[in-house]
């Protein structure tokens, strides 16, 4: 698995990837409008993710780059084809970037109690569970969940890559 930065060009790829069948209640769905937005943000970072053939298998999506405080937002992960492991080459190799390549000290993420594939993949990579904000999101069929904050911190990132 490769990365490459996004482009304006990418938009409708970003937009039929989070678009996809089960990701309404999982992820979070924008607009074309808010991933321009985004996009032309310093304050975000959008990666492609590609398979050895150099073909999109999915995107992520950071934020928060410009934190005083050195807290980095892991907004979204998208796979296009879920299922064969992209989703964890894709996460790993965004997460290596954000330690490799920024000053940040926490790498944070939200998951809903029920992104089980989710909350594991982001276990195993060294994430810990910091707590949960109860109800605070309201799905496409009404019902409200909790979020779940999970974080990686530098130093235990660098201890996992050592």
């Amino acid at each position: 698995m490769t990365l490459r930065p996004a482009t304006p060009a990418d938009i409708p790829f970003l937009l039929a990837t989070e678009h996809l069948p089960g990701y309404e209640d999982r992820i979070g769905q924008w607009s074309e409008a808010e991933h321009r937005v985004a996009l032309a943000s310093a304050d975000h970072a959008y990666f492609i993710g590609l398979d050895a053939a150099g073909a999109p298998i999915g995107f992520a999506m950071l934020q928060q780059l410009d934190d005083p405080h050195g807290n980095l937002l892991f907004r979204r992960i998208a796979i296009s084809q879920p299922g064969q492991g992209h989703g964890g080459r894709l996460f790993r190799g965004v997460t290596g970037w954000v330690f490799r390549e920024t000053a940040a000290h926490r790498l944070y993420l939200h998951v809903y109690p029920h992104n089980l594939v989710a909350s594991r993949l982001y276990r195993s990579c060294g994430f810990v569970e910091e707590g949960a904000e109860r109800e605070a999101r309201l799905l496409p069929d009404g019902r409200r969940v909790d979020v779940i904050t999970m974080s990686l911190l530098r130093r235990e990132w660098e201890a996992g890559e050592a």
